[in-house]
């Protein structure tokens, strides 16, 4: 039974050519993630300018970071204390986590759907990137996102006194639906993986 091979010097058709091409479309998407990434990096370095001012005595600066953080005290704050400084550092902490995750999608997205980056010989290759797919490209940002609504939630709990408990609890149950999708990815991916390896 013959099986029908494309040759590889037959031009492609204009149709094909097109729809292929329109692939770039999504690179104006991937700059504009880049520019983001951009307003985060300066959001990151306002938040430790305050916190550094503040630790020096600065009132202002302290003023911003509680309206910032939406930090509430039975007394005025006139003095940065353990729980404003926990916030800020887990704020700070966030930017850099959706800054990674910005990073993977960019990356990770670019190199899967747009075109080859060429990165192979290159020292700062990502080590993820050399085996990148959609399946585990999709598989490393349910992760991310868990890491991101972890910190979220922490912060929440740490400034408990100032959410409603509803709003506790909603979150909490966000958190957890994202972890439970996370576990379904990975064992659907897993369970691909497996199917895979047993047809070869």
């Amino acid at each position: 039974m013959s099986s029908t091979k494309t040759d590889p010097t037959q031009p492609i058709g204009p149709l094909p050519k097109l729809i292929f091409a329109s692939r770039w479309l999504q690179l104006p998407l991937y700059l504009g993630l880049i520019a983001a990434q951009g307003i985060y990096v300066y959001h990151f370095w306002i938040e430790l300018i305050h916190l550094i001012e503040a630790a020096f005595g600065n009132q202002n600066a302290l003023n911003a970071l509680v309206t910032s953080m939406g930090y509430k005290s039975g007394s005025e704050v006139t003095a940065l204390n353990e729980t404003i400084i926990m916030l800020v550092v887990l704020a700070l902490i966030d930017v850099v986590m959706i800054s990674n995750l910005l990073i993977m999608v960019i990356v990770g997205g670019y190199e899967t759907f747009v075109s080859r980056m060429g990165l192979e010989s290159h020292p700062d290759q990502p080590e993820w990137l050399s085996h990148v797919n959609a399946s585990v490209l999709k598989v490393k940002l349910a992760t991310a996102i868990i890491g991101i609504s972890s910190i979220h939630l922490l912060k929440t709990f740490i400034n408990a006194a100032n959410y409603d408990e509803k709003v506790l609890m909603w979150q909490t149950i966000i958190h957890a639906v994202f972890l439970l999708s996370a576990m379904a990815i990975a064992f659907t991916d897993r369970l691909l993986n497996l199917s895979a390896a047993d047809k070869h």
